[in-house]
């Protein structure tokens, strides 16, 4: 897991897309909502799907199966949004990240933590902080940091930018 060992209990976010789980540090979460209509914005990645307005700031709103290359689906009564913050370059910004549905709060144990898998030189992977263990389930714990490129996070930046809501490091 390099840099990003997990060396004590934490505690993350579970959350379903196309019956995988996966997981986010609950640090890293600002909250969840329900899934709201979404404003489209033109000439941005197919995986950003629009933005929200939460609370007079401006959040983009990335499709999480759209960026791990799954099918799009319809939208259900669990679609969700979940805020988190991530860091871009020497500041942060939050961004909405939608999911099929929101799983629990869960801990697990370094032990209960494997390195990411090393599938070969062609498929990045180093968006895996590791796959955590529940019984005989794997659950794919995120590099929130990681999992979206700096081009559409400088791009949320931007929007964030403009709709006067700037992060501060």
């Amino acid at each position: 897991m390099g840099t990003t060992t997990i060396t004590e209990t934490t505690q993350f976010l579970t959350f379903i897309l196309a019956d995988e789980v996966f997981a986010v540090d609950i640090g890293r979460v600002k909250e969840v909502l329900e899934y709201t209509p979404l404003t489209k914005v033109p000439r941005t990645p197919a995986s950003m799907c629009g933005v929200i307005n939460l609370r007079g700031s401006v959040v983009p709103v990335m499709d999480m199966r759209l960026k791990f290359g799954l099918s799009a689906s319809d939208r259900t009564v669990n679609t969700c949004i979940i805020i988190i913050e991530v860091a871009v370059n020497e500041g942060k910004t939050v961004l909405g990240a939608m999911a099929d549905s929101v799983k629990e709060v869960m801990s697990l144990d370094p032990d209960q933590i494997d390195p990411a898998p090393k599938i070969g030189t062609r498929l990045r992977t180093d968006f895996i902080r590791g796959m955590g263990k529940q019984g005989e389930h794997f659950i794919i714990i995120l590099d929130t940091d990681k999992v979206f490129s700096a081009e559409e996070l400088e791009h949320a930046r931007e929007l964030r930018a403009e709709g006067g809501q700037e992060v501060a490091a």
